[in-house]
């Protein structure tokens, strides 16, 4: 542990921001879950909701510095060659 009181509270910031983007990571990856869950289904007004909260939650992740936007991208595009798929 940091001796210096600033590197304390660097740690409890780090701490604080490492709690936020897991967050943030966990609900992306629990909608992109769901979104193929609904696939399975075959229920197409659930496929079309999940799909839209699925880069909603992606586009946030980018916007909170949590993932980079080409990775985004890429999982976005990958949904929707899934959508156009069914």
């Amino acid at each position: 542990m940091a001796n210096i009181k600033s590197a304390m509270k660097r740690v409890k910031i780090s701490q604080a921001q490492n709690l936020r983007n897991r967050m943030i990571l966990s609900e992306t990856k629990t909608a992109i879950k769901k979104f193929d869950k609904a696939l399975e289904s075959n229920d197409g007004a659930a496929i079309n909701d999940t799909y839209t909260v699925a880069v909603s939650k992606v586009d946030k992740a980018v916007t909170k510095g949590v993932i980079h936007k080409n990775a985004a991208n890429r999982k976005k595009a990958q949904l929707a060659k899934k959508l156009a798929a069914k």
